[in-house]
């Protein structure tokens, strides 16, 4: 069987995560025998993985998170006053459902950018947009939005 043709073919559909799973399972097919089934299951497992990380990678990079942070990297022994059970509900995203607000305030150096962009991780891998702003910027585009009338869309 000819796999250019197949691999063209898979392209031309979008399937970009079955033609590399493809490739990958022609490679190693005569190491491992699999059913019709199986091998189609693999295919559909790629594609289906290989389209949410891509997703994932979008919706990161649209956040702009200020930094590489997880809500499962939290410590609660940091003497910053985060109550555990507050943080994981926020972490749930309910709070998003229900179009409120958050506003994380504290001293210097307590990790309010650092929590922020941990919630933002997890609200991207939630499947949710997410877009990082300080607030001094986000007041000057604002300002800036309501003397050009992008106001309403902005908001």
């Amino acid at each position: 069987m000819l796999t250019h043709p197949t691999l063209d073919q898979l392209h031309g559909l979008g399937l970009h995560g079955m033609a590399k799973a493809f490739t990958e399972i022609d490679a190693s097919r005569k190491a491992v025998d699999l059913s019709h089934a199986e091998w189609l299951g693999l295919l559909l497992d790629h594609e289906k993985t290989w389209r949410h990380d891509k997703r994932l990678g979008a919706r990161l990079r649209y956040a702009k998170l200020r930094q590489q942070a997880s809500i499962e990297d939290v410590d609660y022994r940091t003497p910053r006053g985060l109550d555990r059970a507050l943080f994981q509900k926020l972490a749930d995203g309910q709070w998003i459902d229900a179009h409120d607000n958050l506003a994380i305030c504290g001293s210097t150096g307590v990790g309010k950018s650092w929590l922020a962009s941990a919630l933002g991780n997890k609200a991207c891998r939630d499947n949710r947009s997410v877009l990082y702003q300080r607030i001094p910027k986000l007041f000057a585009d604002l300002a800036l939005a309501r003397g050009d009338g992008r106001h309403p869309r902005l908001l």
